[in-house]
């Protein structure tokens, strides 16, 4: 065999080869979700504003979760804009701008945050100091101490019948009002019923029907705010996931149970992953909150019961 043609079968091997090793190294890194973090700048003067960007890429067949952050050390929040999430066609990008800063002085390091078992972003240093001293700058002297002329004897005495006049009219008119008059008894509204505000808001979004991603967001709102107003869950900051979690600890029946984690996750898929469901899965969804509403209002007392009061006002 001539040598050339042993050099390209000899080529041609080794490509194939490769090609078998990594390809399934690449296929499985595409389906892991990727995160990173960072800021717009690493050096910055004392409460000076800093942008912090989180960015999480989920594949199209892994669960769409994101960071929760409730403190960074050394740091202060100064607004948090809301979640963006878009589709790539491969998956879902979701990202969070953060404008933070710091009154402490110092060399520190925004903490690595974890979204899973080995997915964490790195950690970001930063920089926080004081406005540079310039000793090319110019000294000021200090000034002088500025004499200030006396006024006048009869301008004073006349400034002081002003005041007294105006004192004595302020008493006068503080006796004239002392009178008390009786006081007036006031009841305290009860505050309002989460169950039938969640009913009157199940009903208008039925009425209106709004866009897809729209009705599905709406929907798991209302359930969202009824569930915190009635079992006290922190279900506004939770993921599905975790809000899922907390409520079995509510013993929902299991079918109902199970039905109600389906439809906040079919709610997730709509809104983040383009998801287009038919009118039997709007039906069922909405079905599935208002009876799951209905059945903890009937079951669980409110965490935080309306207290009446009666207040006492005094009219002056």
């Amino acid at each position: 065999m001539p040598p050339d043609q042993m050099n390209n079968r000899l080529f041609n091997s080794v490509i194939i080869i490769a090609a078998i090793i990594f390809l399934p190294v690449n296929a499985a890194a595409q389906d892991k979700t990727t995160v990173k973090a960072s800021v717009d700048k690493s050096q910055i003067l004392i409460g000076e504003p800093i942008r912090l960007t989180l960015e999480a890429d989920v594949p199209e067949h892994a669960p769409i979760r994101f960071f929760q952050i409730d403190t960074l050390p050394h740091f202060e929040f100064l607004n948090i804009q809301k979640i963006d999430t878009s589709n790539t066609g491969s998956g879902t990008v979701l990202s969070q701008v953060f404008q933070i800063t710091s009154f402490d002085s110092g060399h520190w390091v925004i903490p690595s945050f974890s979204l899973g078992e080995n997915i964490t972003t790195d950690s970001i240093p930063v920089d926080v100091g004081f406005s540079p001293f310039n000793p090319e700058q110019p000294y000021h002297d200090i000034k002088e101490i500025i004499e200030v002329t006396p006024k006048e004897k009869k301008e004073e005495i006349k400034w002081w019948y002003i005041v007294a006049g105006a004192a004595a009219l302020i008493l006068l008119l503080v006796l004239l009002l002392r009178k008390k008059k009786k006081p007036v008894v006031q009841v305290a509204m009860p505050p309002p019923d989460p169950f039938k505000i969640a009913m009157e808001q199940l009903e208008s979004l039925l009425e209106k029907k709004p866009e897809t991603k729209e009705y599905y967001s709406a929907v798991v709102d209302v359930f969202r705010v009824y569930v915190l107003a009635k079992t006290g869950i922190h279900s506004l900051q939770n993921t599905t996931d975790d809000l899922v979690s907390q409520m079995r600890r509510l013993n929902i029946p299991r079918e109902q149970f199970e039905q109600l984690g389906q439809s906040l996750r079919l709610s997730d898929f709509v809104k983040f992953a383009k998801y287009v469901p038919s009118p039997d899965d709007d039906r069922n969804v909405f079905e599935t909150i208002k009876n799951t509403i209905v059945f903890l209002n009937n079951s669980i007392g409110l965490s935080r019961q309306p207290q009446s009061a009666v207040h006492t006002v005094h009219k002056s």
